[in-house]
């Protein structure tokens, strides 16, 4: 698997580095986008663009809720982010959504969940064909649809 995008804004670094812990003892790769940079926004678009262009197969994105990263990262063609706040939400994300980028916000949870959500969702992965594969194609074709030629 190609490294895992990470990006974060300076409310979320010391949670990001709970993340990478997680990301360590798996044994992924990462690429470490986060910022300085107070407007969330560009860390969140960075990421997805790298995740979209197929650099990295998945990201991880924090802000102070994941609100505004996931909202950030799905204007990118390509990205698919799902802010995660439970266990079943982060597998869901992956088996169900076929998210590319998960958000998560460290004003909201603690270490130990955030690691927890990490694992669940890297331990998750799409089935084409499955039951959730109509409502997925609806998203891809809605947008190609509405991408500007």
């Amino acid at each position: 698997m190609k490294p895992i995008a990470l990006g974060y804004d300076p409310n979320a670094s010391t949670l990001m580095d709970a993340v990478k812990a997680e990301l360590d003892e798996l044994g992924y790769e990462y690429v470490d986008y986060g910022s300085d940079d107070p407007i969330y926004a560009n860390v969140a678009i960075e990421v997805a663009e790298a995740v979209a262009a197929g650099k990295h197969e998945r990201g991880i994105l924090m802000c102070g809720t994941g609100i505004g990263v996931s909202i950030a990262a799905n204007k990118v063609l390509g990205a698919y982010a799902a802010l995660v706040e439970n266990a079943y939400s982060a597998e869901r994300a992956a088996k169900s959504n076929n998210a590319n980028i998960i958000t998560m916000g460290a004003q909201v949870m603690g270490d130990k969940l955030a690691r927890t959500l990490t694992r669940t969702w890297m331990e998750s992965a799409y089935t084409p064909g499955g039951r959730s594969e109509p409502k997925v194609q609806r998203i891809y074709e809605y947008e190609k649809e509405h991408t500007p030629a």
